[in-house]
């Protein structure tokens, strides 16, 4: 295969940056999770899907998968997803099983409850939760249950992201949220701090995820060109 001068194999890339080059098929762009997933997958308050249910990626891929959910992925609503689903592409990519739910902290509170209550007993290890707006969603699951919480400021329309980011970051003393950047940056870093957390006592994924950040080192060339 050629390969243009100062720019790494397409194979040594990290998918973020082959989707860059439009050269490799990769998943459908859907906005909507509706839109791409099964329709009982957004009864995300049935008993089947709270407890003990399969992870998106398993039904988002079309089979069941016996892999246990680690990381809880949560947003305020349905349009959040856009935003959300770069942190599940890089669980993806380093092959970390998850799930993905709504709950809105403020429409859904009882849900909310439920889910961050039994996060431990359902055996996640990590929450990583987006919303905009009056952003309580990251503090108030945070403060229901002792696994590490990261919080990704949705970019809002009113002040484009900025009263997001002031709502999750400002958590009182002893109740903290590992708050990221605004938007499509901050949901993929906190996909990647999820995974960090977990490869800790996971060799396999700690090797996964050294993979992968030297697939982003390679994937920078040292001489630019035509685009």
């Amino acid at each position: 295969m050629a390969v243009a001068r100062g720019r790494a194999p397409e194979s040594k890339m990290p998918l973020f940056a082959r989707k860059r080059y439009r050269s490799v098929p990769f998943r459908s762009k859907t906005s909507r999770l509706g839109a791409a997933l099964p329709s009982k997958v957004l009864c995300l308050y049935c008993p089947a899907f709270r407890a003990g249910g399969p992870s998106l990626r398993a039904v988002r891929d079309g089979k069941q998968m016996a892999a246990q959910a680690l990381v809880g992925i949560i947003m305020g609503s349905q349009s959040d997803w856009r935003t959300m689903k770069h942190a599940a592409d890089v669980l993806d990519e380093l092959k970390v099983p998850y799930e993905a739910r709504i709950v809105s902290a403020h429409r859904t509170p009882h849900r909310l409850v439920d889910y961050a209550t039994t996060a431990r007993a359902r055996g996640l290890k990590v929450i990583v939760a987006g919303a905009g707006g009056a952003a309580h969603l990251p503090g108030m699951a945070a403060s229901m249950t002792p696994l590490p919480v990261f919080g990704v400021p949705i970019q809002s329309k009113a002040l484009n992201g900025q009263d997001s980011l002031l709502s999750i970051v400002q958590m009182p003393g002893g109740i903290p949220v590992g708050t990221l950047a605004i938007g499509e940056a901050g949901a993929k870093n906190a996909g990647l701090l999820a995974a960090a957390v977990l490869a800790l006592s996971d060799e396999a994924l700690a090797r996964r995820l050294d993979d992968w950040r030297a697939a982003l080192t390679a994937a920078v060339g040292e001489v630019p060109i035509e685009e």
